[in-house]
């Protein structure tokens, strides 16, 4: 950590009366609590662009033929990508608890 956050976190601590660990930690929860939301509604709105609910029935679509594969490619990539930070995100939220 740099001296200047180390020092805000000092003085945070100081003055909510908590352990500079709860602060840390607190702290990193409402970051991932945060991305997390961001990344649902980024899925949200590409699954709704597709009637869809995730990739894989995006990859079933195209493989059905009732969705144009060069005009989607990029907003499936999106949305895998999407989907694994989610997860991802989901499971160090956990960890946390």
């Amino acid at each position: 950590m740099t001296t200047k956050t180390e020092g805000i976190i000092t003085t945070l601590a100081k003055e909510l009366q908590r352990p500079k660990e709860v602060i840390i930690e607190e702290s990193l929860r409402a970051l991932l609590e945060r991305q997390l939301f961001q990344i649902k509604a980024d899925i949200l709105q590409i699954a709704g662009k597709y009637s869809i609910s995730s990739v894989e029935e995006m990859e079933t679509q195209y493989q059905e033929g009732t969705l144009e594969e060069a005009e989607s490619w990029q907003d499936f990539q999106r949305l895998d990508h999407l989907e694994y930070k989610r997860d991802l995100l989901s499971r160090l939220l956990q960890e946390l608890e």
